[in-house]
């Protein structure tokens, strides 16, 4: 096994450093550990519908990564005082999901330091009973990725609130109902440490067996840098590989109450219907006809409602709130 060492926090670039290790790098090893944090961060699963996971206004307003695996599985939110672990593995004959071997790593490093983890025969691990890690695996012609995260002192108020909606009683119950079901690592230790120091003590253990550490060069990075751009960066992957959905948003403002349904297949709007107790003189189809082949995108329907007299349509609701409420 052969670590590659990667202290970048940007989850774009982490994700497609394990694209580029998975499909175009050659370290002369069949096996390769990476152990990685990253900045506030969604990760949506690769079948997930993005827009229905996540608090699209909490996320932007707490400036909050979203990026889509090329795994399967939920949604995990993730920051500074969590890590994620990867195991590439190349020449696999086998073709079939296998969490355990891969976690058990873990579970032994762990138990290095007085905690007794243990997998739950599906893809988490737990501490008495509690989550902390999620995993997910893929598998590409005879190469297998297998990436999870790790709760050391994630933020559990901020993966609550990232990936419900806003409403606080919900809030509150979703804080409570998270705490009871998962777990901080921090928890369990003997001694207080940071995320730092946790990394060292896990490295110490998951590396016993390594046969050296890889250091990206220039053109690693260049490389890498290019498929983050390509594709982990850009909106058709995390938003528009979305599956064909249906969403309905309503709102009550002063001008009565307004409500959008609309008909999105990856990520582009394909029909909207607006209903609603609001006065207007214009006919709203002139809106809703705008706004076909539109991204369902917030700058992109911003876009197109700056270009739009609201007034006509909208008595006593201006454009901010007709952009709250469809998106």
């Amino acid at each position: 096994m052969i670590y590659v060492e990667n202290n970048s926090l940007n989850p774009y670039f982490n994700f497609a450093l394990e694209y580029y290790l998975m499909n175009e790098k050659d370290l002369g090893d069949d096996i390769i550990f990476m152990f990685w944090r990253t900045n506030p961060t969604l990760m949506v699963g690769k079948f997930q519908n993005t827009i229905e996971e996540i608090n699209q206004k909490y996320v932007e307003d707490n400036q909050i990564n979203v990026v889509r695996r090329i795994t399967g599985g939920g949604t995990i939110y993730t920051d500074l005082n969590g890590w994620q672990f990867t195991f590439i593995t190349k020449n696999s004959r086998s073709s079939e999901i296998d969490f355990a071997t891969f976690t058990k790593p873990i579970i032994d490093a762990l138990k290095s330091q007085n905690i007794e983890a243990r997998f739950n025969s599906r893809n988490d691990l737990l501490i008495n009973g509690k989550k902390f890690s999620g995993n997910a695996q893929c598998i590409k012609d005879g190469c297998r990725l297998h990436h999870g995260s790790i709760l050391f002192d994630t933020n559990i108020e901020a993966m609550v609130k990232s990936i419900t909606v806003a409403e606080e009683k919900i809030i509150s119950k979703g804080i409570k109902s998270i705490k009871e079901r998962v777990t901080n690592v921090s928890s369990h230790l003997d001694k207080k440490m940071d995320a730092l120091e946790f990394k060292e003590l896990m490295l110490d253990s998951l590396l016993k067996e390594s046969q050296g550490v890889y250091k990206l060069n220039e053109e690693d990075i260049k490389r890498v840098n290019e498929i983050k751009k390509e594709k982990f960066e850009t909106w058709e992957w995390n938003y528009g590989a979305s599956p064909k959905f249906n969403i309905t948003k309503w709102k009550r403002y002063d001008g009565g109450k307004v409500e959008f349904k609309i008909d999105v297949n990856k990520g582009i709007i394909q029909n909207c219907v607006i209903n609603g107790d609001f006065f207007g003189e214009g006919e709203v189809s002139d809106i809703t006809s705008s706004l076909l082949g539109c991204k369902y995108n917030k700058e992109d329907i911003k876009n197109i409602l700056s270009k739009i007299d609201i007034d006509k349509y909208f008595y006593k609701i201006n454009k901010d709130e007709i952009l709250e409420c469809i998106i």
